[in-house]
C-alpha cells in the first residue's frame, strides 16, 4: 500500500479556520512544516488527519498518551473511513510500522532504547512528569533498527500532537528520527510553551517550524466552534485535624525562627567573617554574593550590631535603612551558613549539623531548600484536603438540581485510590483521601436524586446497572460479543466492567458514548486518561479535582468542557475548581497560589459589571480576606448564583466579544483600585513620575475640599481669629504629615530622573532594532511599528504592531526587563539627560537577557539607544566596578523608587 484509499474523506464541513489552513496549505508547507496552535476542542485532530490525507504518503502520528493514540485511530476510522474497525494497514506498534503508524512519544523513545514499552498505570506514573523528565539519558541503541523499519514503509509525514510534551530525551529521540527520515512535519498544539527559555523555544520551533496559524478561544466562540463557558471556584477550609497540623507547624516555625535569629554561635560566626571585618579587602566576594552579604548585615543589625559606615559606602547609600530580619532574609542567611561557604565556617561544622537536623525536624528544609513559609506536608494537607470531597458533593448536587437528566458532569482526579474499592457486602471505609474511588464512594453513599454515576480509568470501569444494556449494544458494534462484567460487591446498582484484550482499545470510546447519551450523568475519571485529547462534547459541567498546576495540562483538562456540541447550540460549560484556604496565611496559602498559577493560562469572561475577556483569577472578583468561614460561604453562594444563570453567561460572552477583535498579551502594573486602561500587546506601566504627581495633585485637591467642608461644619465653633488660626494650623500640620513626604518624593524624583514616559516609544524602537539584529524577530521591519501613549494618570502604554504572536510576546518580555526594577543582568544601561540644561538626570535599566548574553548585541543596543533615545552608558556588571554599579542601580533606579508588581495578562481588545 503506497497511498490512502481513494474514498477516504472527512464526512463533515470544515470550520472556517480549518478551511483557511487547508486553502493555504501549499504556502505553509513551503518549509516542509505546518504548525497550528488552537485551543482544545477546535478540531486540530481532524485537521491533522486531513493534511496527512492530502500529503498522501505513509504517515507516523505521535501522541502524548495511549488514550489519545487510540482516539486518533478512532477518529480516522469513523470520520474518514466511516467504519468502526481499524484496517490492518494501521499499526499501534512502532516496532512493526505500517502505512499509518500511531504511537506515543514514550513508545517511540522506549523502542529506540530497548526499554520496557509504555504502560498506563495511573496510580504509579504521572504522565506529565514522565513527559517532562524523560526516562534518563540514553544513546538510542535501537534507533537505526526503528528508522529502518520506518524507511521500509517509506514514512514521509510525521504528525506531532501536543509537541510541548517533547522534553529532554524524548525530544532528542524524535529529533534524531526526523533528521534521518527528513519528513514533512505537521505540528498541532493547544498550548505552545511560551513560558520556556529562548533555547527551549528554539528547539520547539526547530521541530515544528514557525507558527503558521494561531487561533484564540474568543475567536472560536464567535464562530460557534467552542461554547460559552465560565470558571468557578468552590472554597473550603481545612478539616479540623488538617488545620491543627497547620497551626502546629506555624507555631513551631515561629519558635524556631526566634531561636535562630538570636543564635549566639551563628552571630559569632558572622562577626568573624572577613567580609564583615574588612569589607574593602573583599569587594570581589561581596559584589558576587550580594544577597548573602545583605543577609549577614541584616542579621547582625537585628542583633544590635551597628553597621559601620564602610559597609554603607559599599552599598552606595549612607542613609540606607536596614530592613528587618524576616523569614526570607533568614532563609538566605541559613543557605549561606549551611551550604554555600564551607571554608569560612569550618569551626562550626558540629553546630551546622545540629542546626540542619533541627530544620529538618521542624519541616523547614527539604532537599537543601530552606523555607519557613512553605512545607510539602502543609501543601499536601491543603491540596488534598478531605473537605474538598464535601465541595465536590455540593457542586454535583447543585448542577444536578439545575440540569436534571441533561447533566453531563465529569470529575477529574489525579489518582484512582483502588484501596477504597473493597470486595465485601458493605463499604464503610472511612474516606480520608481524594481520588476517583473516594469521590465515587462519597457520591454513591449520599446519592440524593438518583444520579447516574460512573467511573472511567485506565484500569477500573464502573457503570450504573441501568446503563449496562446500552454498553452491550455499543460493544457489539465493535464486534465485542463477550463482556466480562459483575455487580459491584457492595452495591448491586453498579456494574464493574473487566478489561479484556478485546475491549482495551475501545473501552474508553464505548463508555464515552453511553455517557454522551445520558446513561451516565456523572463520570469520575483520572486526568491522565481523560484530561487531554479525550472528546465528549456533551460535557456541560467539569470539576477539576486535580492538584496539577502546570500551564499545559491544566489548560488541557479544562478544554474538555468548552467544546461545542453538534445539534446543541445552547450548550454552555461550567468549569469548577477547588481551593482549600490556609487561614494562617494572608494570601490564602499554597493551594490557592496553585490555583492562581493555573488561571494565568485560562481565558474567560469576567464577573464585572461590564464583562471583559481576560486571563487571571482577578476576573472572578475574589476578595483578599478568604480565611473566614463567613467570607467563604458568601463567595461560594455568589459562585453558585452565577453558575445557575447559564443564559446570563451566554449574554456576557456576547457583550464581551463585541468589545474587541483579537486576544492580546500585555504586561501591566496594577492600580491600587480598579481603573480602566487599554493595551494592545502592551507594556502597561503606571508607576511613573507623572503618575505620582497626578496622584499627589488629586490627593491634595481631595484634601482641600474635605478641609473646606470641615471648616464650614466647624464654623459655629470658631469665635475668634485665634480659633481660625488654630484650626488652619491643625489642617496644615495634618496636610504636611499626609502629603509632605509624597510631595518631597515627587519633587526629588522630578529633578533626579527623566520620566520614562517621555522616552518609552524611542526605547521600544531601539529594542526592536536590536532584537531583529539578535534574530529574535524575523518579520520585515516595514511591517512592524512601536506605538506608545500616556494616559491622564501618567500610565505608559507601549505595544508592537505587526509580527507574530511569539515576536510580540518576546518584545513585551524584553521591554518589561528594561523598565522593571533591576535584578541581576549582565549589562546595565544608564539613561542620561539634562533637566533645563544644567541638572543632570540619570536612570538605570537592565539590558534584556536576550541581548545581554552577547557583548556585540549589547553594544549594538547601546548604539541604537544613543541614536533613538539619547546619551547613555553601557556597564558590564560582571566586574568589581560593574557589581558596585549594579548594587547602586538596584537601589537608585526610578523603577525601584516606584516599585510595584508587574503582571502578565491576556485581554480581548
Amino acid at each position: 500500500m503506497t497511498t490512502y484509499p481513494k474514498d477516504a474523506a472527512f464526512k463533515y464541513p470544515w470550520r472556517k479556520y480549518q478551511q483557511r489552513v487547508l486553502d493555504e496549505l501549499q504556502d505553509h508547507l513551503a518549509n516542509r512544516h505546518l504548525h497550528v496552535v488552537a485551543p482544545p476542542g477546535s478540531g486540530k485532530t481532524v485537521l491533522g488527519l486531513e493534511v496527512a490525507l492530502r500529503l498522501n504518503k505513509p504517515t507516523l502520528i505521535l501522541a502524548p498518551t495511549i488514550a489519545i493514540r487510540n482516539q486518533w485511530i478512532q477518529r480516522f476510522c469513523e470520520l474518514f473511513l466511516q467504519t468502526p474497525h481499524a484496517p490492518d494497514w494501521i499499526s499501534r506498534d512502532i516496532r512493526h510500522p505500517k502505512f499509518m503508524t500511531v504511537v506515543t512519544y514514550q513508545g517511540l523513545h522506549a523502542a529506540c532504547n530497548n526499554l520496557v514499552d509504555e504502560n498506563e498505570d495511573e496510580d504509579t506514573a504521572n504522565e506529565e512528569e514522565a513527559a517532562e523528565n524523560g526516562n534518563g539519558r540514553s544513546a538510542n541503541p535501537n534507533l537505526d533498527s526503528i528508522v529502518n523499519g520506518l524507511r521500509s514503509q517509506n514514512i514521509k509525514t510525521i504528525v506531532v500532537d501536543e509537541a510541548h510534551h517533547l522534553k529532554n530525551e524524548w525530544w532528542q529521540t524524535l529529533t534524531l528520527v526526523k533528521e534521518k527520515i527528513k519528513p514533512v512535519i505537521v505540528g498541532l498544539t493547544a498550548t505552545p510553551p511560551y513560558d520556556v527559555t529562548a533555547t527551549e523555544w528554539q528547539r520547539y520551533i526547530d521541530l515544528n517550524g514557525p507558527v503558521d496559524t494561531e487561533i484564540s478561544v474568543p475567536e472560536l466562540i464567535m464562530e460557534g466552534d467552542l461554547c460559552p463557558h465560565q470558571d468557578y471556584v468552590h472554597f473550603t477550609l481545612p478539616a479540623e485535624k488538617e488545620y491543627q497540623s497547620i497551626i502546629d507547624f506555624r507555631r513551631h516555625i515561629e519558635k524556631l525562627f526566634l531561636e535562630i535569629r538570636s543564635d549566639e554561635t551563628m552571630l559569632r560566626a558572622m562577626e568573624l567573617l572577613p567580609m564583615w571585618q574588612n569589607p574593602m579587602e573583599h569587594l570581589d566576594w561581596i559584589y558576587n554574593n550580594l544577597s548573602y552579604y545583605s543577609a549577614c548585615l541584616i542579621f547582625l543589625h537585628a542583633n544590635g550590631k551597628e553597621i559601620p559606615e564602610t559597609h554603607l559606602e559599599i552599598i552606595g547609600d549612607k542613609r540606607l535603612q536596614v530592613p528587618p530580619l524576616d523569614y526570607n532574609w533568614l532563609e538566605i542567611l541559613l543557605d549561606f551558613y549551611l551550604f554555600r561557604e564551607k571554608a569560612y565556617f569550618k569551626p562550626y561544622e558540629q553546630h551546622q549539623t545540629a542546626l540542619e537536623n533541627r530544620l529538618k525536624r521542624y519541616g523547614a528544609i527539604e532537599r537543601r531548600q530552606i523555607s519557613f513559609s512553605y512545607n510539602k506536608k502543609i501543601t499536601g494537607y491543603l491540596t488534598s484536603s478531605i473537605n474538598k470531597l464535601n465541595g465536590i458533593k455540593a457542586i454535583v448536587d447543585f448542577e444536578h438540581g439545575q440540569l436534571g437528566q441533561d447533566l453531563r458532569l465529569v470529575i477529574l482526579a489525579d489518582f484512582i485510590r483502588k484501596e477504597f474499592f473493597i470486595n465485601s457486602a458493605e463499604n464503610n471505609l472511612e474516606i480520608n483521601k481524594i481520588g476517583v474511588i473516594p469521590i465515587f464512594e462519597k457520591l454513591r453513599r449520599e446519592n440524593t436524586g438518583n444520579k447516574k454515576i460512573g467511573v472511567l480509568t485506565g484500569s477500573m470501569i464502573i457503570i450504573p446497572k441501568t446503563a449496562y444494556p446500552a454498553f452491550e449494544s455499543k460493544a457489539a458494534k465493535y464486534s465485542i460479543s463477550q463482556v466480562s462484567a459483575s455487580p459491584v460487591p457492595f452495591d448491586s446498582n453498579y456494574i464493574l466492567i473487566e478489561q479484556t484484550e478485546q475491549l482495551k482499545h475501545d473501552i474508553v470510546h464505548i463508555v464515552t458514548q453511553i455517557f454522551q447519551q445520558g446513561e451516565i450523568e456523572v463520570l469520575v475519571g483520572t486526568k491522565s486518561l481523560l484530561g487531554e485529547g479525550w472528546d465528549a462534547p456533551a460535557i456541560n459541567s467539569l470539576i477539576l479535582a486535580s492538584f496539577v498546576g502546570s500551564f499545559v495540562l491544566s489548560n488541557q483538562m479544562r478544554g474538555r468542557a468548552i467544546r461545542a456540541q453538534n445539534g446543541n447550540r445552547d450548550k454552555t460549560g461550567n468549569i469548577w475548581h477547588l481551593a482549600c484556604i490556609d487561614p494562617t496565611v494572608a494570601t490564602g496559602g499554597d493551594d490557592f497560589d496553585l490555583l492562581k498559577r493555573r488561571f494565568r493560562s485560562f481565558v474567560g469572561v469576567s464577573f464585572r459589571k461590564d464583562p471583559a475577556i481576560e486571563n487571571g483569577i482577578d476576573r472572578l472578583n475574589i476578595p483578599g480576606n478568604m480565611g473566614e468561614q463567613e467570607a467563604i460561604e458568601k463567595k461560594n453562594a455568589e459562585m453558585f448564583a452565577f453558575a445557575g444563570n447559564r443564559e446570563s453567561l451566554k449574554q456576557r460572552w456576547k457583550t464581551a466579544l463585541e468589545t474587541g477583535t483579537t486576544l492580546v498579551e500585555e504586561v501591566r502594573i496594577p492600580f491600587p483600585e480598579e481603573r480602566p486602561y487599554q493595551a494592545v500587546k502592551t507594556l502597561y506601566f503606571n508607576k511613573t513620575i507623572a503618575n505620582l504627581i497626578a496622584t499627589l495633585g488629586s490627593g491634595l485637591l481631595g484634601f482641600g475640599l474635605e478641609s473646606l467642608q470641615g471648616l464650614s461644619r466647624s464654623a459655629r465653633h470658631i469665635r475668634s481669629m485665634q480659633d481660625l488660626y488654630t484650626f488652619l494650623a491643625i489642617l496644615g500640620t495634618l496636610g504636611a504629615a499626609i502629603f509632605g513626604r509624597m510631595a518631597y518624593k515627587a519633587l526629588r524624583l522630578y529633578f533626579m530622573y527623566r520620566d520614562i514616559s517621555k522616552d518609552i516609544q524611542q526605547i521600544g524602537k531601539a529594542l526592536l532594532h536590536a532584537m531583529q539584529k539578535a534574530g529574535a524577530i524575523h518579520t520585515d521591519m516595514a511591517a512592524l511599528k512601536v506605538e506608545a501613549s500616556v494616559d491622564k494618570w501618567g500610565a505608559v502604554h507601549c505595544h508592537l504592531e505587526g509580527g507574530t504572536t511569539f515576536e510580540r510576546s518576546t518584545f513585551i518580555n524584553a521591554l518589561q526587563e528594561i523598565v522593571a526594577p533591576i535584578d541581576n543582568p549582565r549589562y546595565v544601561i544608564i539613561r542620561k539627560h539634562r533637566f533645563m540644561h544644567f541638572i543632570k538626570q540619570k536612570d538605570y535599566h537592565a539590558v534584556p537577557q536576550i541581548l545581554g548574553r552577547n557583548k556585540h548585541l549589547a553594544e549594538y543596543f547601546k548604539g541604537q539607544w544613543e541614536w533613538l533615545v539619547g546619551a547613555c552608558e553601557l556597564i558590564f556588571t560582571r566586574t568589581i566596578d560593574g557589581r558596585k554599579l549594579l548594587l547602586k542601580s538596584r537601589i537608585k533606579s526610578l523603577a525601584a523608587q516606584l516599585d510595584d508588581k508587574v503582571e502578565h495578562l491576556n485581554k480581548w481588545r
